[in-house]
C-alpha cells in the first residue's frame, strides 16, 4: 500500500524560494506620522518634526515595525483576499500569524527606499485539535537604498487546512 503524501510534502519545494521587491518611492514623513497615529505611539521622534530635529537623528524616524509593513510599498497584484499574487501559492484555509521574531538594526528615515527580501526557510505540518496545520517559516530582510540592513523578521505562518466536505454535518 502506497503511503499518502502529506500536505507539507506537497509544499517542500518552496523551501529556498525567494522574492525581492523594492518600494516605488521613499517612506516619507506623512507615512511615518500616520503609522505612529495608527499604532497610538505619539513619540515626538515620530510625529513632531521640530522636536525630532533637535535629536541626534536630525529628523523624524519611524516606529521600528513600520519597516516590516511591506504591503505599503508592494507593487504587484493583490488578490481578492488581499494576498500577493506573485508569491507562493499555499492551500486554501485560514491563515494564522504564528510568530514573528524581529531584529532591528537601524531606524527607518523619511528618505529611505526599502527593499524586502523574502526567503522560505521551512515548511512542516503538525496536527492540532482542530485538524492539520501547515507551517511556513519565512526569513525577511529589509535594506535601504544604500544597502544598509534595517531589520530582519523571522516569521512563522500557520495555515489551518480546510477539512474536506462530508455528507454528514455534525450537529
Amino acid at each position: 500500500m502506497a503511503e499518502q503524501e502529506s500536505v507539507a510534502d506537497q509544499y517542500r519545494h518552496l523551501i529556498g524560494t525567494e522574492h525581492v521587491f523594492t518600494a516605488p518611492e521613499e517612506v516619507g514623513r506623512a507615512s511615518i506620522r500616520k503609522f505612529a497615529l495608527a499604532i497610538g505611539d505619539m513619540n515626538p521622534l515620530y510625529v513632531n518634526r521640530t522636536e525630532a530635529a533637535k535629536s541626534s537623528y536630525g529628523d523624524v524616524v519611524a516606529p521600528p515595525t513600520l519597516v516590516c509593513e511591506t504591503t505599503q510599498y508592494y507593487q504587484g497584484r493583490v488578490d481578492d483576499a488581499g494576498g500577493f499574487t506573485d508569491r507562493m501559492q499555499l492551500p486554501e484555509g485560514q491563515t494564522i500569524r504564528a510568530g514573528n521574531e524581529y531584529v532591528f538594526h537601524r531606524l527607518l528615515r523619511p528618505d529611505d527606499v526599502i527593499t524586502a527580501r523574502w526567503i522560505v526557510r521551512d515548511v512542516y505540518e503538525k496536527s492540532g485539535r482542530t485538524g492539520a496545520l501547515l507551517f511556513v517559516v519565512i526569513e525577511i530582510t529589509y535594506t535601504n537604498q544604500h544597502g544598509a540592513l534595517l531589520a530582519e523578521n523571522h516569521e512563522t505562518l500557520a495555515y489551518r487546512l480546510s477539512r474536506p466536505e462530508t455528507e454528514e454535518t455534525p450537529v
